[in-house]
């Protein structure tokens, strides 16, 4: 006998069907002056009945116990979020002591600035070099109901999307940008991570690299590589300033009238004073006592 097949949904789970999308939004909170009132009514509902309606003494208890459930004290640096029976009502940010809704259950979430830095990536340039690069991310809580609600654990969650922001920013550049363009690179950087962490109410206020180097398996040969590159740059320096230096002796020369050379004397000239000016060494002059025919 054949059973019909399993029908399979068209939205797989965990697309926007089931993606939540919730933005915080202020909770009802009073001040202290009103907590220091609340407080009086619980210590009244509490003795009153012992001495007059001895009755309303459990009523008067349950009421108390709920009031007594709206008290919350909050130190700087950090926010409460509330819900009732599951459902999220709102933060709170007033520090110090204040009132809430009766019955909610809270949760401490803090906004204060943290940093962290990731761990040492090799990840390949824009030239496919393999690279060991590490940043310091600098972030902070900015809205507390996507980060309690929308992500499992928001620290998990940025450390892991700003190390695949930085796999994929180095992946756009070679070895010299990296080093050299730290400012914009950073900035890149930064605004990778803060597109990545936007799902969860984070504001990413810094992202720099702090670690980058070539990976040991190619480590001394750029070494190598870059000491040619630096020599070339430096002999090519040489060469331009050793030409302008020949060309201005010689023009002296013809403008003083110190010597008559044809050709063949001009070009022996220059010969030796380049091989002068572009030599590693000291040069030892040989004085020609005859004619250079």
């Amino acid at each position: 006998m054949e059973t019909a097949a399993p029908t399979v949904s068209e939205k797989p789970v965990g697309h926007d069907g089931t993606k939540v999308s919730i933005t915080e939004h202020p909770s009802w909170v009073a001040g202290p002056a009103a907590a220091i009132i609340n407080l009086v009514v619980i210590i009244a509902l509490l003795v009153v009945p012992l001495f007059t309606l001895p009755a309303l003494f459990i009523p008067f208890v349950i009421i108390a116990v709920l009031l007594i459930s709206m008290f919350r004290i909050m130190s700087p640096g950090h926010t409460q979020v509330n819900q009732f029976l599951g459902r999220y009502v709102g933060t709170n940010r007033r520090t110090g002591l204040s009132l809430v809704p009766p019955l909610c259950t809270t949760k401490n979430v803090s906004v204060r600035v943290r940093n962290f830095e990731t761990a040492e990536l090799k990840v390949n340039d824009a030239n496919g070099n393999p690279l060991n690069i590490g940043a310091i991310v600098v972030w902070q809580v900015a809205d507390t109901a996507k980060a309690s609600f929308a992500v499992e654990e928001v620290e998990e969650f940025i450390h892991s999307q700003s190390e695949s922001a930085l796999r994929h920013v180095t992946t756009n550049y070679t070895y010299t940008q990296l080093s050299n363009s730290t400012d914009q690179i950073s900035g890149e950087i930064a605004n990778e991570v803060a597109a990545r962490a936007a799902l969860a109410g984070v504001e990413i206020i810094e992202a720099r690299i702090s670690t980058l180097a070539y990976a040991p398996e190619i480590a001394q040969s750029m070494l190598q590589r870059q000491q040619a590159s630096a020599i070339v740059d430096a002999r090519e320096t040489i060469v331009e300033g050793a030409v302008t230096m020949v060309e201005s002796a010689l023009d002296q020369l013809e403008k003083k009238d110190i010597v008559d050379l044809d050709p063949e004397r001009r070009a022996q000239m220059v010969s030796n004073l380049l091989v002068v000016l572009c030599s590693d060494n000291h040069t030892q002059p040989v004085v020609n006592a005859g004619s250079l025919y």
